[in-house]
């Protein structure tokens, strides 16, 4: 006789991972969440849309990528989910956008109870410490597609903005400040190119690396910096129409990125020697010899988040994101492009990415390592 479990399916793990995981989700809820847990969708009272003259819905949806694979080789998956938050949420909060609600998803090869818990706790303190309550999921076993002890996680949100307060390209003007925020390592991009440097030098995770001051595996897991509250707060904090854009640096690097942001016409120049390269990247560079153009768009080299803002409120802005342990600095200014705009010795433009007619990027200078 075959049966589901027979088959591989194991609906009682499946029913001990949730309860595992109910006390973590149950904690990212605030009070916009209508009913408990366990029904067969989430529901979020939105009646905070009344106010709005025109309210946008924002959505975003994305993974980790192959970081998943550090998580699974060291057996730490309590970290994962907070890189997921990060990568989906933080792309929210460029619109201007507040998160509202997030949903996860988790396919793998078998119900491990204890690690999905373990990944579902760490999306859930993510969500709770940028105040966008975790309302739904599923956890999807692959018996036969995937091995055992594999897994994959994706997740999405929604947000909300008033039309008249989206921000993006279309406030971006001459004068304007760019603003970096720091990355707390590589988050959650690039780790195909990360993990064939490591593979082709035959360094182990738990290596001791004396520039890190840990082992390399501590140190690509660290979790992804969540920007939203601080950012947000900014935007609440400074004088109306202060904070023109912002740009979450993930797949693509700085330059990529940023141009997005950047009307036609005009040119953000950035300094690379405006801030120090976290040791991550450059070990990781000079390990697998990569060259600087090729980290550049790649990774965030140091850089998590920038917000593009008018040059009266850059002292105001950089004192509070400060206070939110950002830790930023100025990075460029957004100035008139020209069609004889010439590229010199030790600069890079980047225009556009991703389909966006934008405007570009002048990445000038040396990094310091």
């Amino acid at each position: 006789m075959v049966d589901y479990a027979a088959a591989g399916v194991d609906i009682e793990a499946g029913d001990r991972a949730v309860e595992l995981m109910k006390s973590a989700v149950a904690k990212s809820h605030n009070e916009t969440v209508f009913g408990d847990s366990g029904g067969f969708a989430g529901l979020i009272d939105a009646s905070a849309l009344k106010g709005m003259k025109r309210p946008l819905l924002a959505s975003s949806t994305d993974g980790v990528g192959t970081k998943v694979a550090i998580a699974q080789a060291m057996d730490i998956h309590d970290t994962i989910g907070q890189d997921l938050v990060g990568m989906v949420v933080d792309d929210i909060v460029v619109m201007g956008a507040k998160p509202l609600l997030m949903t996860d998803y988790i396919a793998t090869g078998k119900v491990h109870p204890e690690r999905i818990a373990d990944i579902v706790r760490g999306v859930a303190e993510a969500c709770a410490a940028v105040d966008c309550p975790l309302i739904g999921g599923e956890t999807a076993e692959h018996p036969g597609l995937m091995a055992e002890d594999d897994y994959d996680i994706a997740g999405a949100a929604t947000g909300v903005v008033d039309a008249d307060n989206v921000l993006g390209a279309h406030r971006v003007t001459v004068g304007d400040v760019v603003i970096g925020m720091a990355s707390s390592g590589l988050h959650s991009n690039g780790y195909s190119l990360v993990r064939r440097i490591i593979a082709d030098a035959g360094w182990k995770l738990d290596r001791n690396v004396p520039e890190f001051g840990r082992t390399l595996g501590e140190e690509i897991l660290e979790p992804t910096r969540l920007y939203t509250s601080a950012v947000l707060h900014m935007i609440d904090a400074l004088p109306d129409g202060a904070v023109k854009a912002l740009s979450h640096i993930t797949g693509g690097g700085l330059g990529a990125n940023i141009s997005r942001v950047i009307p036609t016409g005009f040119v953000a120049t950035i300094d690379r020697s405006s801030w120090v390269v976290p040791p991550v990247f450059s070990t990781l560079g000079k390990l697998g010899d990569v060259r600087w153009d090729a980290m550049e768009e790649t990774f965030n080299l140091g850089v998590g988040m920038v917000a593009i803002v008018d040059e009266s409120a850059v002292d105001e802005a950089i004192g509070y994101l400060a206070a939110q342990k950002m830790e930023p600095w100025i990075l460029g200014q957004v100035e008139l492009s020209s069609s004889d705009f010439e590229v010199g010795a030790n600069q890079r433009l980047v225009q556009g990415a991703k389909g966006v007619d934008a405007g570009s990027v002048l990445l000038t200078g040396e990094y310091r390592v």
